[in-house]
């Protein structure tokens, strides 16, 4: 019955800032007490013994589902290429990836995305069912954070790393798109 003690249990098991779903948790504001959101390292050590059975009859099909969400990539990425204010990761050729998110950045190159406008973005795209994750937000939201957000080690301050963080877009590439 301590609520703080599932709180860090919850956090340390990899939930990132989904906490809120977990159906064992919690009030959301267990979390915020005593900064465990923040302090408590994200180790995700979500491996039992449960999701290693359901997960070893897919191994076979991991390298058709890999060029599955590769090909539904590539598609994003062509319809994407040349939108204006949008910049795309170019990924070399030799590279081997699964691509079950594509990235891309809204850059500030002369402050022409401010978090507002990012927001809306994110915003618009929502209406339309698009859900669009910002590694740039002040505050970590879902599976996205920034260095700056685990306070559980010091760190300096990375302005070019900041710079990238500020734009960078994540959309999540189901095998149920079509």
């Amino acid at each position: 019955d301590d609520a703080q003690a599932m709180a860090r249990a919850i956090m340390l098991s990899g939930s990132y800032m989904l906490f809120d779903r977990h159906r064992a948790a919690p009030p959301p504001e267990t979390f915020e007490q005593q900064r465990i959101k923040y302090e408590t390292p994200n180790i995700s050590g979500r491996m039992d013994n449960l999701r290693a059975a359901i997960l070893r009859p897919q191994l076979r099909r991991l390298t058709e589902q890999c060029g599955k969400w590769n090909l539904r990539y590539r598609v994003v990425e062509v319809g994407l290429r040349g939108t204006p204010g949008l910049t795309l990761i170019d990924r070399p050729q030799e590279e081997g990836f699964v691509a079950s998110s594509f990235q891309f950045l809204l850059l500030k190159k002369h402050n022409e995305w401010t978090p507002d406008m990012i927001r809306s973005v994110i915003s618009r795209c929502a209406s339309r069912g698009v859900e669009l994750k910002w590694f740039g937000a002040d505050e970590p939201i879902g599976f996205t954070s920034k260095y700056d957000s685990w306070q559980y080690a010091d760190f300096e301050a990375m302005p070019a790393t900041d710079r990238i963080l500020a734009g960078i877009m994540d959309l999540r590439l189901p095998l149920t798109f079509s």
